[in-house]
């Protein structure tokens, strides 16, 4: 028996081959793609762009700016060490009766209890930078990425004998979309940020007027700005920094507030 193809068949058949090679590798695409969370700041005091949008994030309860409808401000740090410029960085926050959020790395919660039990004394947000700093989109299994979450929670509780309130900021901001998933699956908000500046380099610290000068052009409605605790330069501007936002109109919110406006 022969069966005898057509020219219009064989166009077809070929087409629907073609389809189904796109899909599948789009799919293996989707699945394993992972990225750095980025930003472009194209205009002053405007939303920067993000490499997903805020309706794509909050798919999976994550952030990276509140509303652009009102001026508030959500301050926050990344907490890896000691450098000692933290407890200066709360008594300017006191003095400002501003709040934040720090998202602390386990050692932290080891080596300095007492600065986390401020932290919490002072009424600002504890969050999870998980236990290690690892790159979290490596974590294959929702159990691997549970043991970068889990002690921190517990370590927290050991020094406050609070329940830590559920906000992740995955390390470098490098994530894929299951780690959001696994995220939001243990109950957690996921917060990236909209402003933010190199204040790493301990050895090559900012001047104050690069500080200032690049962190005002890009705060803007909503603004979730990420500093470094263990920076110098941001230690000495914060208080200057606070007050020129406060006579621009802004408001400092806390993290709780984030959900609430969008």
């Amino acid at each position: 028996m022969y069966y005898i193809i057509t020219r219009k068949k064989l166009i077809l058949s070929i087409s629907i081959f073609f389809i189904i090679c796109v899909c599948s590798i789009s799919c293996f695409v989707l699945a394993s793609n992972n990225t750095s969370w980025g930003l472009s700041f194209s205009t002053p005091n405007e939303t920067p762009r993000g490499n997903a949008t805020s309706e794509e994030l909050l798919e999976y309860n994550a952030y990276f700016t509140g509303s652009s409808d009102t001026k508030k401000i959500y301050l926050t740090f990344d907490v890896g060490y000691e450098a000692g410029y933290t407890n200066s960085i709360l008594d300017t926050l006191k003095k400002q009766e501003v709040p934040a959020a720090f998202f602390i790395v386990g050692n932290f919660f080891d080596s300095d209890p007492d600065t986390v039990k401020r932290m919490c004394d002072e009424g600002h947000i504890v969050a999870n930078h998980t236990l290690t700093h690892p790159d979290m989109s490596k974590m294959s299994t929702f159990e691997d990425f549970k043991a970068q979450i889990i002690p921190n929670e517990e370590k927290y509780k050991a020094i406050t004998g609070q329940e830590m309130k559920k906000y992740y900021r995955p390390p470098q901001g490098i994530y894929n979309t299951q780690n959001l998933a696994d995220a939001q699956k243990l109950g957690y908000t996921t917060v990236f940020w909209s402003v933010a500046y190199v204040d790493w380099e301990q050895n090559n610290q900012p001047s104050h007027e690069k500080a200032m000068s690049t962190l005002l052009k890009r705060v803007h409605n909503g603004a979730i700005i990420l500093l470094h605790s263990t920076s110098k330069t941001n230690s000495e501007i914060l208080d200057e920094f606070i007050t020129t936002l406060k006579n621009q109109g802004y408001t400092f919110a806390s993290l709780d507030e984030l959900g609430e406006d969008n």
